[in-house]
């Protein structure tokens, strides 16, 4: 005689209800002993009856599988708490950042010159002081390279007159007994200079008028 197949639905009959729960029951705990026996694996099993009545199984202590089972249960819920806490914190600093951005691009767009129409007197003013701090700024930083300028050319004039003294003492001239077109001396070159060219004094003479001859 083939066995029907039995609904999955709650048994009306009170009798065949404790028949099929005490079979089940015992095929349940049966199958947690021989998956803890063939897989070595921790197993327990707690079932309450109608009536409350406890029946349980398990392949070691049932208190330290419980405890395990609640440490691990905790935990598990632990990192999905600070998994959301972390997104959550990681959205609220993106849109921060967005109305931050916005609010620079949009004082940029100010400070070039657009979209004043829709500016207040108030913000038009703050928009004047920021560019006179501005102004103030750009122009210490271009009296500071000016300066770090004439202090590089001071520093090589130093240098262009060390090297003019020291080929005076080289050719065992010193340089106050020179005449003024004398001094200008012409270096090529920065650490190996040397005299490219020669000062010539060139002396006319003229005496009298020229000869007149007649023919």
């Amino acid at each position: 005689m083939v066995r029907g197949k039995i609904q999955m639905r709650r048994i009306e009959n009170a009798t065949s209800r404790q028949v099929t729960f005490s079979k089940r029951r015992n095929g349940l705990l049966k199958k947690a002993y021989e998956l803890s026996v063939l897989c070595d694996a921790e197993v327990a099993v707690i079932i309450f009856s109608q009536k409350g009545r406890l029946y349980e199984f398990s392949s070691t202590d049932m208190q330290k599988t419980i405890e395990r089972y609640h440490k691990y249960a905790k935990g598990g819920q632990t990192s999905n708490t600070e998994g959301e806490q972390n997104l959550q914190q990681l959205k609220g600093e993106s849109e921060i950042m967005s109305q931050k951005i916005e609010l620079i691009q949009l004082s940029q767009r100010k400070l070039l010159g657009y979209g004043l129409s829709s500016c207040t007197l108030d913000e038009l003013q703050e928009i004047d002081s920021q560019l006179e701090r501005s102004l103030r700024s750009i122009r210490a930083r271009k009296a500071e390279l000016f300066m770090e300028h004439i202090e590089h050319l001071k520093a090589k004039e130093r240098l262009l007159k060390e090297e003019n003294e020291r080929l005076c003492h080289q050719f065992g001239t010193n340089s106050w007994q020179m005449s003024a077109p004398e001094k200008e001396v012409v270096v090529h070159g920065s650490q190996n200079s040397q005299i490219s060219s020669v000062i010539d004094v060139e002396t006319e003479l003229f005496i009298g008028l020229p000869e007149m001859r007649c023919s």
